[in-house]
């Protein structure tokens, strides 16, 4: 075992993690969005949108 094997797999579980957190949040998003959808389409709107007749 040299140094190098150290310094190398700190770098490759560093990338695997950095990744994992990517997709994890990427897939999150995508189920988030989903969901408003559906809550948006069952008549379920966001306090903060306006409102369709524009006041």
């Amino acid at each position: 075992m040299t140094h190098a094997f150290y310094v190398y797999a700190s770098y490759g579980i560093a990338a695997l993690v950095t990744i994992a957190v990517i997709l994890w949040t990427w897939a999150d998003g995508r189920a988030r969005r989903r969901e408003l959808a559906s809550l948006e389409a069952a008549g379920i709107r966001r306090r903060s949108a306006r409102p369709k007749d524009g006041k």
